[in-house]
């Protein structure tokens, strides 16, 4: 995968060329590039800012360098498939585990940190011409710029290339991978400050490990994310997944899981699926 990174603070992605991503990028599994925008510009203090029209406060980020950075990734008129651009933007789709799956099957990705009070719009609208152009948020917060964002969906997305993660099946058991949160790891010693492993983790029986670690899921699931479990696949639960979703405060009724809560036991809704009545 190619992956091009465009900033004006290019020393802001240094930590790309660390850990599995840098390695990646050392054995030719991804071409990453992180590109100065200031590179870009024609006059000698290198601006890539001016005041915006209409007024209001801040500094908007000006359309001509990045049309020329653009062009210099993917020159207009190119042929072949158009590359992904990803602009970081608290107004886009908020990125998640399915996207990065999804980012994960592109060929070439562009990111466009934007600074400020963000990018003239134009930029977006001419970027159309010869990207696939995402907005996307990591999350309901404001940052100061898109180099953040880019390095969290850089790392979620460049690991689940083929070569880039050492034990694949370990992101089948990760958490969101199926809707539902990791499960709680241990290690050595099996006893510290006073605190013990689950005994059915010492005891080698596979199948109580893997029950136990898919109830500790749901546990967690519902306590901390429980619009995740709402979600869930119903076809593909088992009596002891509902037997667990009943313990955590959630039952299925008419093909659906919803919160016990917000049943209406006068009328007996949820007596005929609870699973653990």
């Amino acid at each position: 995968m190619r992956l091009d990174v465009i900033s004006i603070f290019p020393e802001y992605l240094q930590p790309l060329s660390l850990s599995l991503i840098g390695r990646a990028a050392e054995d030719g599994i991804l071409d990453l590039k992180v590109t100065n925008l200031r590179d870009f510009t024609e006059d000698k203090h290198r601006k890539v800012d001016d005041t915006p029209y209409g007024g209001g406060a801040g500094m908007v980020m000006m359309p001509e360098p990045w049309g020329r950075a653009l062009d210099s990734v993917r020159p207009a008129g190119a042929q072949g498939p158009k590359p992904t651009l990803i602009v970081p933007s608290p107004a886009g789709a908020v990125f998640n585990q399915q996207m990065a799956y999804e980012l994960a099957e592109e060929e070439h990705l562009v990111f466009a940190c934007g600074r400020y009070e963000g990018i003239d719009e134009r930029v977006v609208d001419y970027a159309h011409e010869n990207f696939n152009v995402i907005p996307v948020s990591i999350g309901d917060y404001v940052l100061n710029g898109g180099e953040v964002a880019v390095m969290v969906m850089v790392e979620a997305i460049a690991r689940l290339i083929p070569g880039v993660i050492g034990n694949p099946e370990s992101l089948v058991e990760e958490s969101h991978s199926d809707l539902l949160l990791e499960y709680p790891v241990y290690t050595k010693p099996a006893a510290w400050r006073g605190r013990e492993v689950p005994e059915v983790l010492l005891g080698g029986n596979h199948q109580r490990v893997a029950r136990f670690r898919r109830d500790e899921q749901i546990k967690r699931t519902a306590a901390r994310r429980p619009d995740l479990i709402t979600q869930m696949d119903v076809q593909s639960l088992n009596r002891r997944d509902r037997d667990a979703l009943w313990h955590n405060g959630f039952a299925v009724v008419d093909g659906a899981i919803t919160p016990k809560s917000e049943l209406d036991w006068a009328t007996g809704a949820g007596t005929g699926e609870s699973g653990g009545s």
